[in-house]
């Protein structure tokens, strides 16, 4: 998958989170783990897997909110990264990472109380195989994201180096059907895409950011925000 060969390549895994969350990405940054947390609530002392953890951003985050945390990636070159930054912010010991493929996780049915995935989902080839697995090993709730079909995305989405995949709607609700997962809540944001936020300077993307979040309240921004976030629970 071209998708899989350009995540795991180690050149990637080095400047991930400068190209990602640097200048005016670091707006993205914020939203995705203010995302994590309004949905996860309280983790202190639940047993939460990430899968797809990449980098740590959230493993770690989680951490250090008192969750018992597993971040599981099939690259070791970000799971490298992920270390680094547990250990960087001190809470190397309270989590575990370990390489693993997403379509076979290594653990038991109802094994974790939230099973979530960050900026996974548009890389899956096969996403119900994987939505199957996140909801097999979740006592109650899986929470992840993906990208939105008809939105700005749209235009530049064959220009990216990882093949992007978006979803539709009336598509993750079938996901979400076929997992044996019923959906609790969604959120819809970034009308203007990432690739916009990550090109421009913070203090141009600051102001565009105001205007992007009053946009998405109106029901013509909702429906083209580019990014969707899904809280679900296991039935």
């Amino acid at each position: 998958m071209k998708g899989r060969e350009w995540y795991q390549s180690d050149d990637v895994a080095d400047a991930y989170e400068d190209k990602r969350f640097s200048n005016g990405g670091r707006l993205i940054d914020d939203r995705e783990k203010e995302a994590v947390l309004d949905a996860l609530g309280t983790v202190e002392g639940k047993e939460v897997l990430e899968v797809a953890c990449g980098t740590g951003r959230f493993t770690s985050l989680l951490a250090d909110h008192g969750a018992d945390i597993v971040g599981l990636d099939i690259s070791p070159a970000m799971l490298k990264q992920g270390r680094e930054k547990a250990r960087s912010v001190g809470v190397d010991e309270h989590l575990e990472f370990m390489r693993a493929d997403a379509a076979r996780l290594p653990f038991p049915d109802d094994h974790f109380d939230t099973v979530l995935a960050m900026r996974f989902f548009h890389l899956a080839d096969r996403p119900a195989s994987f939505l199957s697995e996140m909801a097999r090993v979740s006592r109650n709730q899986v929470f992840f994201d993906t990208f939105k079909r008809f939105s700005f995305r749209s235009i530049y989405n064959f220009a990216l180096p990882m093949g992007s995949r978006l979803y539709s709607t009336g598509e993750v609700e079938r996901l979400l059907q076929g997992a044996g997962l019923q959906l609790e809540g969604s959120q819809h944001d970034f009308v203007l895409p990432y690739g916009f936020y990550r090109q421009v300077p913070s203090e141009i993307a600051g102001p565009a950011r105001e205007i992007d979040t009053a946009l998405v309240r109106t029901p013509i921004g909702r429906r083209l925000a580019s990014v969707s976030y899904w809280d679900a629970r296991v039935s």
